[in-house]
């Protein structure tokens, strides 16, 4: 099993990991056989590759202070201080990690954009106000900042927990300010988390394709829409490349800077067993009065769009068009459409398609690939694997998407000789790959957490290898495989930047059929049908949360386990007690 794992492996590494990328830099530096840098003149001398490069440089810095700044508020106003409402703040806040992607940005293009429903008010009640002000680096930066707190919520709420309640109160007693126990004790705990997330807001700053495209506007496109431009001429593929090779580089350098700053910090751990952390209330009268308006305001930020989502989903096509609601707007013509007719279910069917087939795939192949690297953790080539399918951790997912279309746009010897662009497998093959680190890394540390024992035990009664995988760790690990295989599917059914490369023509995906919706010249009915799909999926993943976060997954199990009906106890023998 072994053997055939790490061939398998190796043929996955090398036909969709290792080849793309030859294939990137044969685009840039081979022109005819011969090594050449006109790519890169070529690049240099087009300004808006050139303001691309710029911007999403500009981006990520921007995001990385906006949305921790937003992030670490948020988390503050419902963990740490004692407001009123924290409950239904979060719930606010947690709209954020129920829909995003290309679903948020069609959601605030239909509050703010120039038909949106708070543009006309604004252009109704100033008419100097311009019907397109929000558009660029504003508008793009205002988007992506709701839309990349979500992790602040999930992972430094995590990291509170760590606060000593004991230890914010002997700073207190010795004679600490609020504001000083908040800078000196508590934030501290959260720096290591902090730095983890600034990572992941960098570097999607860095690789965002559905916001700039959406709201961007010509004023301010980044790398990814700029790369996606390019694809789409043959003759301008070396500068997408070109563009891509550089998108990798800035992430591999963050990579490496952010975690030489992480490991130059000195970090404190208040407690080594920390009481529970009590919300804390604020006791200066004005600063409690501002941070209740500051929370209560982004609540309306936050819930918003999604509300009105919701809300105008119900509606027919003249509410959508005018903005407006009346007793008579209300109908489920367009959820029964949805869910009944062919032409428009069809885009939503082919992304649970490619979701349950990409997170099923990816999911069982790494079970025997995580079995063998950690069976042989200390072979040199169980490392090298293990390298190797983190690649697309260093690879924005649109630079996979183009070395797949620029290698399987020929024939291929290592698929068998088959041209795979332009067919309904190469998405599949993007999706699969690109969950490969995610999905890794988290059903490794579901392995990392059995006893060896048991594994010696059953080969100690004499089971095989494969009887112990399937009887014996397979059980053990199965709720963390089914949790990463929830998130995977959640997170690739509204997905944009990989299917907007990849995609069939008559396969399109969600995520597509929601981005030219949004365009100005589609028909409300269209929108309408976008306001119903993205129900359908903030519904699916708020049952995702709450079966991984929730404990729904617990209770369920919980509620289907045969209940046992407990043994009568045997009747005592007198004799048996003298």
């Amino acid at each position: 099993m072994a053997l055939i794992t790490l061939l398998a492996t190796g043929w996955v590494a090398l036909a969709f990991l290792v080849l793309p990328n030859v294939e990137l830099l044969t685009e840039v530096f081979v022109v005819d056989g011969q090594a050449s840098t006109r790519a890169w003149g070529r690049l240099v001398g087009s300004e808006r590759a050139m303001s691309s490069l710029r911007n999403s440089v500009v981006l990520a810095l921007t995001l990385s202070v906006t949305v921790n700044l937003v992030g670490v508020f948020i988390v503050l106003a419902t963990r740490y201080f004692k407001l009123w409402g924290r409950r239904i703040l979060w719930l606010g806040y947690a709209t954020s990690l129920i829909y995003g992607g290309i679903v948020m940005v069609a959601g605030y293009n239909f509050v703010y954009g120039s038909n949106g429903i708070l543009t006309r008010l604004l252009t109704t009640v100033f008419p100097f106000v311009p019907a397109d002000w929000f558009i660029g680096y504003p508008a793009v930066v205002f988007v992506m900042t709701i839309a990349s707190t979500g992790n602040h919520l999930l992972f430094l709420n995590a990291a509170m927990a760590r606060v000593d309640q004991q230890t914010v109160e002997a700073a207190r007693q010795m004679g600490a300010s609020q504001w000083t126990v908040l800078r000196r004790v508590v934030l501290p705990t959260l720096v290591p988390t902090i730095f983890a997330v600034t990572i992941l807001v960098f570097l999607g700053g860095l690789g965002a394709l559905a916001v700039p495209d959406v709201v961007g506007g010509r004023g301010f496109q980044t790398i990814a829409p700029m790369m996606l431009t390019f694809a789409n001429s043959p003759g301008s593929r070396d500068l997408a490349a070109a563009l891509a090779i550089i998108l990798a580089l800035f992430t591999m350098t963050t990579l490496l800077v952010m975690n030489r700053l992480e490991r130059g910090g000195t970090y404190f751990s208040v407690a080594k067993v920390a009481s529970a952390l009590e919300p804390q209330k604020i006791e200066n009268r004005f600063a409690n009065v501002a941070v209740h308006v500051v929370a209560y305001a982004l609540l309306v930020v936050y819930a918003l769009p999604p509300l009105l989502i919701v809300v105008f989903s119900f509606t027919d096509a003249r509410s959508i068009n005018t903005g407006t609601l009346r007793a008579d707007s209300f109908t489920l013509e367009y959820y029964t459409q949805a869910l009944v007719d062919p032409m428009a279910r069809w885009p939503f069917l082919v992304s649970i398609g490619y979701s349950a087939l990409a997170a099923a795939i990816v999911i069982v192949g790494l079970l025997f690939v995580v079995r063998v690297i950690t069976k042989y953790e200390r072979s040199r080539m169980s490392a090298v694997v293990e390298y190797v399918l983190h690649i697309p951790w260093v690879m924005p997912g649109t630079m996979l998407a183009l070395g797949l279309l620029l290698l399987f746009s020929s024939p291929q010897w290592v698929v068998g000789g088959r041209v795979l662009s332009g067919s309904i497998v190469i998405l599949l093959i993007a999706y699969v790959v690109g969950k490969i680190p995610f999905t890794l890394r988290l059903v490794k540390a579901g392995f990392a957490g059995i006893n060896k024992n048991v594994e010696e035990a059953a080969a100690l009664l004499g089971a095989s290898q494969f009887y112990t995988f399937r009887r014996v760790i397979l059980p053990l690990v199965l709720p963390t495989a089914a949790a990463v295989t929830a998130l995977n599917f959640n997170s690739m059914l509204d997905d944009y930047d990989t299917a907007v490369f990849l995609a069939h023509p008559f396969y399109q995906p969600l995520g597509i059929f929601i981005r030219n919706a949004t365009r100005g010249e589609t028909n409300a009915d269209a929108t309408a049908l976008v306001f119903v799909y993205s129900v359908i999926l903030m519904v699916i993943a708020s049952i995702t949360l709450w079966l991984i976060y929730g404990g729904g997954a617990g209770r369920i199990l919980r509620v289907l386990a045969p209940r046992r009906k407990p043994r009568e106890a045997a009747p005592i023998n007198p004799a048996d007690q003298v």
